[in-house]
């Protein structure tokens, strides 16, 4: 799999040993791929927070919203308590009921009591209806599940997998990205990494390194033939930022922020036929951030440790950084693909930087 480092395309920053998502300790991910015949692009992406053993112990969560055409639920929740547990999945705008579903049904399968009370699943979307037949009732409720499964630590596949299977970007073969940063604060290290599941921009938007090169790019164009449906640059973008640095929900919230400065490196200006929706956990302070119904064994405070505000630009600094990596690692890493009406996308050449 080529990455966009293997065309000496470096955004600055330190990487982690596997520059994805995954150097943050805990963080495991999954999929499930599903392409069939000439209308089946599509599929589900799981992110365990914590993984498979410690799935239901909340995390510091916090979310924002760039433009609203879009779905991520739980969210309502999110904002209330600040606190995230259980896989996040990420699928295709039709199929986010099913993967919810999904999401309670291995819960009830591996731990019973965790469902003892409610379940609020985290299930977010982009539109892959250019590429896949995104009315058909392709995914299920098992193909969650197997995604969940399927969910493991260390280096994971990039491009046309999972949830982003059918998806496009700047008008090239678009889908899943990652990539991490080391961030120093005093004596300790920390990992932030990003995952997203890119399905935005218009050809003459993209920027690589500064360069705008989607503006010499625009000789094989196919979504740009607007008489199929949708105007250049609609589509979708979720981004997930994980870190085990020790933070509050409200600082959450500000790395969520942080996501639209590193899109925008990459060209994008927000199209409002977008759905952009970011969350961002912290795996840090195990056992706090609890709700629950009361028990008679409860302890009665729960303590936060974090890193203070003024010590938090580092941190943003590392989003921007691996957001802009992340999509560029989901364009580099895809190959053409042809899909639903004989619909095609192109990807992004090679040429300009491995030559």
């Amino acid at each position: 799999m080529t990455r966009a480092r293997d065309l000496a395309i470096a955004p600055p920053g330190e990487p982690g040993p596997h520059n994805a998502i995954t150097d943050v300790p805990g963080v495991e991910v999954g999929y499930t791929t599903l392409i069939s015949g000439d209308s089946v692009r599509t599929g589900v992406t799981a992110v365990l927070p914590r993984g498979r053993a410690e799935f239901d112990v909340p995390c510091a969560a916090g979310t924002f919203s760039l433009n609203g055409n879009g779905e991520m639920t739980g969210t309502a929740w999110l904002a209330e308590t600040g606190s995230l547990s259980l896989p996040v999945l990420l699928t295709n705008t039709h199929a986010v009921g099913p993967c919810h579903r999904g999401a309670i049904d291995w819960v009830l399968r591996e731990r019973p009591g965790a469902a003892a009370e409610w379940l609020l699943p985290v299930v977010a979307e982009t539109w892959d209806g250019y590429l896949n037949d995104v009315n058909a009732s392709t995914v299920h409720t098992g193909h969650a599940i197997a995604a969940i499964d399927a969910a493991s630590g260390g280096p994971i596949a990039e491009g046309s997998v999972g949830g982003g299977t059918g998806m496009t970007c700047y008008g090239f073969k678009g889908g899943t990205g990652t990539a991490s940063r080391v961030v120093a604060h005093g004596g300790d290290r920390y990992t932030v990494g990003a995952l997203v599941q890119a399905n935005f921009g218009s050809r003459g938007e993209l920027t690589v390194a500064g360069a705008p090169i989607g503006r010499s790019l625009s000789d094989d164009d196919p979504m740009a033939d607007t008489s199929w449906l949708a105007p250049p640059g609609a589509g979708s973008v979720i981004v997930l930022i994980g870190t085990d640095a020790p933070l509050l929900p409200g600082q959450c919230a500000a790395l969520a922020r942080r996501v639209p400065l590193g899109l925008a490196r990459t060209g994008t200006t927000g199209s409002h036929f977008s759905g952009d929706l970011f969350l961002a956990f912290s795996t840090a302070n195990a056992g706090a951030l609890t709700s629950r119904f009361p028990q008679p064994s409860d302890q009665t405070y729960e303590t936060l440790r974090f890193v203070p505000w003024g010590r938090i630009d580092p941190f943003f600094e590392a989003v921007v950084q691996t957001v802009e990596e992340a999509v560029l690692n989901a364009l580099v890493a895809n190959r053409e693909m042809t899909g639903f009406r004989g619909r095609r996308v192109p990807a992004l050449p090679h040429a300009p930087w491995s030559q």
